[in-house]
């Protein structure tokens, strides 16, 4: 298998199909979200950084999923405009899919083949507090809960992934983010 995403097919929140590649050589920050999550309010700062550094090249690709307590119930159209009604989000989202289990989308096998691990740049990791809220959840290289990141290079391979509270203005992010826009 390539290191690349950018063969995956995709489909674009509108319905019509697609790829990442048309993103190539950009760099990417992956992220599977939910309307209806306790971190949701991260849509607007994941807004403010694709406003701040689109123009060096970064894209967020947001991928609905409702993996997790059924958060993410609505229709693609209705995500849509949740997201730019409350969020004013303007990055590029894309078809509810999958993100665990045997129904998995194939982008997010690769996301996690490349990057098995999460970096966690909170004090207590979020796994242990979802654990605290008497959530069961799955083990690791499985994506943890809703607004797990995965940062893309520009050549289309996955070089960090970073846990669901890792809040878009996070140093450690934009540091690696910042890095990859650079090279």
């Amino acid at each position: 298998m390539s290191d690349s995403i950018y063969s995956i097919p995709v489909e674009k929140i509108s319905g019509q199909p697609g790829s990442l590649e048309e993103f190539k050589g950009q760099v990417l920050l992956v992220v599977n979200v939910a309307s209806k999550c306790g971190l949701t309010p991260q849509y607007e700062g994941l807004e403010k950084l694709y406003e701040l550094y689109r123009g060096q090249g970064l894209v967020i690709a947001g991928f609905p999923a409702n993996d997790f307590k059924a958060q993410e119930p609505g229709t693609n159209d209705e995500i849509q405009s949740f997201c730019r009604i409350n969020y004013g989000v303007t990055f590029p989202l894309f078809s509810k899919i999958t993100v665990v289990g045997p129904e998995k989308h194939p982008l997010y096998k690769a996301l996690i083949a490349a990057q098995p691990k999460a970096t966690s740049t909170a004090e207590t990791p979020f796994r242990e507090k979802l654990k605290g809220y008497g959530i069961d959840t799955l083990p690791e290289p499985e994506i943890l809960w809703n607004f797990e990141k995965f940062l893309v290079n520009r050549k289309g391979k996955a070089v960090q992934r970073f846990s669901p509270d890792t809040q878009p203005d996070a140093p450690e992010l934009v540091a690696a983010i910042k890095a990859e826009l650079a090279k």
